[in-house]
Parts: structure tokens; C-alpha cells; sequence
């Protein structure tokens, strides 16, 4: 009985030595939201939603992945244009948000839509704009693929794809992609210094950005109405959509500002293509209305030598070890390996 006892304290001690290994929280973070003990990660299962992640299978056609609209080298967004692309040649409804520290989120897309990661993959899959298939379709095809029955026994000790398995495995890779290590991290765990330059940004980004992109993760998970236009395409009316009610009328989920200079163009629209038009807006482009975020009724009015400091500051946390993180790419070698040993 000892022995058995000796046996699982060992069993459970290495479990979470694994964890530990494969999710750690950067010193000084909140806790992350996401429940890890539904979906423990392991190796097997982050591998193959990495091998999922970069697969046009998961689309109606077979020509559209997650990495189409995520690319790791503009952090995990597009760069080439303003709203996502999809099958056919489809142009879709918003402008991919950026994939880093999913773990501390809880709500999902511009508009919150999703409140689980385990599913946010569905919404692009079954979208008829972006993959435009189903799980069942995907679920079907996978099944029919060697390599990916070998890749789901790997990871669930069973050889047949599910839906349910397929979602886990992708929500795994996307909770790796945790964005910790730019020079403003460095200067925090006092590794590095900011420039004059970069300091007085810093503290006009406190004085007047902080609030809705709050340290460490530069957002507060929240929606908010930064004062917009309505587009004249879309007619988007942000998180109303989902709730139905009038006081979210043109809100947007706040993005975060990590890899910021990476990521571009803003807005769930992307309507912006450098950091000047967005800061020319909070100056001077806000619409009101009932809506508005109070801390906005007045605009952010900065000189441009102020508007130098913030955007001085804001390339602070960019993190270049995180965007070219093999670990984050396409799995080649990985693949190469079960494609020989099968």
C-alpha cells in the first residue's frame, strides 16, 4: 500500500513537473483564466494542434488554415489586408485579432462571441467566409489521413479523430503562444533600461493609455467604444451583436498592445495601417456617442514630440524571440519523422 501510495505522489509529481515545462507564468502575471485541469496539456496534444494550426484541411476546400489569417512572423494576425480572407477568394467581416496570452482571456473575437478557447476554433472553421466548412466535414477527413491517426493516438491514446479532441488539441497550441520576453519585459525584471525617449512614452502611456490596456498583458479583457465611425461597408456594430442590447452598441473587445508594430493594420476593421493614423484618431477623429468610453468624451490630445515618445515606447513590446520561435512554426521536422517511422 505505501509503495502504491509512493507510486502516485511520483505519477503526480511528474505531471505537473510537464506543466510546469509546458505553460509557465511569467513572474509578476495574474493567473491565467483558463481551466488547465479540463485540458492538461501535454506534448502529444500541443504537437498536433500545432500540425492542425498550419493544415488547410480543417477548410471546405483544403486551402485555407489557421496560420492563413495567424501568421507567428506578424503575431499571429494578417498584414497584407484590412478584413480576413477565406475560401473562394471571400473577404470576411473583420480584421483577425492578434494570438498571444490566450490563457488570461476569457472572452473571444472582437465582438466576445466565444467564451471558451476549447471552442474558438469552430467560429473561423464554420464561418461560410473564412474556412466554411464543419466539424464533421473536418472530422471526416482527418479520419481518413494516416498521419493524423497516428498524431490523435498520440495525444488521446485513441486513433479516431472527434470533434471534441480536435478543438482541445488546437486550443493547446494556442496556449503556448505566450509573448513575455520584449525589452519592456527586460526593463521590468530589471534586465534592461529604457531610452529617455522610451521612458517619457512609458509614462504618457500610463497617463493616458493604461486604463483599457492595462499592464502586463496591455489590455483589460474588456469592450469598449473608442469613438469609431461606423463603417460604411459592414455597418459593424461590435458587441451588440451578441448581446442584443443598446449600451454595447459599437463596442470592440480592447487588443492587446503587445507585438503592436507587428501586428497592424488596426481596429477590428482595419482601417488603420500605421500607429500615427491611430493616435491622429484619439486626437482628433472620435465620434461621439451614447456609448462612448467615458475616458475618451475628451479625445487623447498629445503634441508630435509626445506622439514620438508614446510610439518610441510602444516598439518596447515587441518581442522578436516570441515571432520567431520555431517552436511556433510550421512542425516540418516533426512531420518528417511520423511520415518515415509509419
Amino acid at each position: 500500500m505505501i509503495k502504491y501510495f509512493f507510486v502516485l505522489i511520483c505519477l503526480v509529481f511528474a505531471q505537473l513537473i510537464e506543466q510546469n515545462d509546458l505553460f509557465d507564468t511569467p513572474k509578476n502575471w495574474p493567473a491565467p483564466f483558463y481551466d488547465f485541469e479540463k485540458n492538461k496539456l501535454t506534448k502529444e496534444k500541443i504537437l498536433l494542434g500545432r500540425v492542425l494550426f498550419y493544415d488547410p484541411i480543417l477548410s471546405k476546400d483544403s486551402t485555407i488554415s489557421c496560420n492563413s489569417c495567424h501568421s507567428p512572423f506578424s503575431a499571429f494576425t494578417h498584414v497584407d489586408h484590412a478584413l480576413s480572407h477565406g475560401i473562394h477568394d471571400s473577404v470576411g467581416t473583420r480584421n483577425s485579432p492578434a494570438l498571444m496570452n490566450l490563457a488570461w482571456q476569457k472572452k473571444f473575437m472582437w465582438d466576445g462571441a466565444i467564451n471558451n478557447l476549447d471552442m474558438q476554433s469552430l467560429a473561423p472553421i464554420s464561418h461560410p467566409a473564412e474556412m466554411g466548412s464543419s466539424m464533421n466535414d473536418v472530422v471526416i477527413k482527418l479520419n481518413r489521413n494516416k498521419i493524423y491517426k497516428k498524431l490523435f493516438n498520440n495525444a488521446f491514446k485513441d486513433s479516431i479523430a472527434t470533434g471534441e479532441h480536435t478543438l482541445k488539441a488546437i486550443a493547446q497550441f494556442m496556449l503556448t503562444l505566450v509573448s513575455s520576453n520584449s525589452k519592456y519585459d527586460k526593463v521590468m525584471s530589471n534586465k534592461a533600461e529604457f531610452t529617455v525617449q522610451e521612458q517619457n512614452g512609458y509614462q504618457i502611456f500610463k497617463s493616458n493609455c493604461a486604463a483599457c490596456h492595462t499592464e502586463p498583458l496591455f489590455t483589460n479583457g474588456e469592450f469598449a467604444n473608442n469613438g469609431l465611425p461606423l463603417d460604411s461597408l459592414l455597418h459593424d456594430k461590435g458587441r451588440m451583436r451578441i448581446t442584443q442590447k443598446k449600451e454595447d452598441a459599437y463596442q470592440f473587445k480592447v487588443p492587446t498592445l503587445r507585438n503592436i508594430e507587428f501586428s497592424y493594420p488596426y481596429m477590428h476593421d482595419g482601417r488603420f495601417k500605421k500607429l500615427n493614423e491611430v493616435l491622429n484618431h484619439y486626437a482628433n477623429g472620435i465620434k461621439k456617442s451614447e456609448t462612448l468610453d467615458a475616458k475618451l468624451q475628451n479625445g487623447i490630445v498629445l503634441n508630435s514630440n509626445q506622439k514620438v515618445d508614446l510610439i518610441a515606447f510602444l516598439l518596447t513590446l515587441s518581442d522578436k524571440e516570441f515571432l520567431f520561435d520555431k517552436k511556433f512554426s510550421y512542425p516540418m521536422e516533426e512531420i518528417k519523422t511520423l511520415t518515415l517511422s509509419h
